[in-house]
């Protein structure tokens, strides 16, 4: 069963305290750009990221040596039985990329985010417009896809052990590995998810190959995709 929240649309702003609430469906980057209208600083980061705040709570997601821990209060998270529990990042066990509802049963609803307050807004707008344009010349926004697929294996770059390894360009089919930046798979038209899934084999096999480094996948994969 997938349960989509994209029609959860709702957010919450104090200019005062700094306090912010998103309802689960809220793309990070419409919070970013509202945040900076009001002179919030914290959510710059957050800008380009391809998800919404459930998702980003449930997998701590992050940029520029940020992320969701940093700034989360408490997310409210609905069980299957219809209970909502309110969970703090000590109850959400955050850790690089995961947290403690991935695997999971239940379903984060709404978070709370403390930003700091008080800023000029152009100045958070141009630092939050600074973060955009770098997304966009470093990572292929202009095609289709999935954000970045390997996290890092710490304190390696994924990215950097892909392009070493010569896959920089690889394609299987219609999916290859960016030529822009390496830990992204780009759809060039048509990719199917086979194509994808074994261009993600491919690499993790030659890396380890290479390296010894095992690339643990950061997207989610839905349906049968076993070996």
């Amino acid at each position: 069963l997938v349960i989509c929240t994209r029609a959860l649309r709702h957010s919450e702003f104090n200019p005062t305290t700094g306090i912010v609430t998103a309802a689960a469906g809220e793309p990070w980057s419409s919070l970013a750009w509202k945040a900076a209208r009001y002179g919030l600083k914290g959510f710059e980061w957050t800008i380009g990221i391809p998800g919404t705040v459930g998702g980003a709570v449930v997998m701590n997601a992050g940029a520029h040596d940020s992320e969701t821990a940093d700034i989360l209060l408490e997310a409210t998270v609905l069980s299957p039985n219809g209970t909502a529990t309110v969970m703090t990042p000590s109850d959400l066990g955050f850790r690089y990329r995961t947290s403690n509802l991935q695997g999971h049963d239940g379903i984060v609803t709404s978070a709370t985010f403390q930003l700091s307050s008080g800023h000029d807004p152009a100045v958070v707008k141009t630092a939050t417009a600074e973060d955009l344009k770098s997304r966009r010349t470093t990572q292929p926004y202009h095609l289709p896809n999935c954000g970045s697929v390997f996290r890092n294996p710490l304190p390696h770059s994924a990215a950097k052990l892909i392009q070493a390894a010569g896959l920089k360009g690889h394609q299987i089919g219609q999916a290859q590995i960016s030529t822009l930046h390496a830990n992204f798979i780009v759809n060039l038209g048509g990719a199917q998810a086979a194509e994808v899934l074994a261009l993600i084999r491919h690499a993790q096999s030659v890396v380890y190959e290479r390296n010894g480094i095992k690339l643990e996948p950061e997207v989610k994969m839905m349906g049968d995709f076993s070996e």
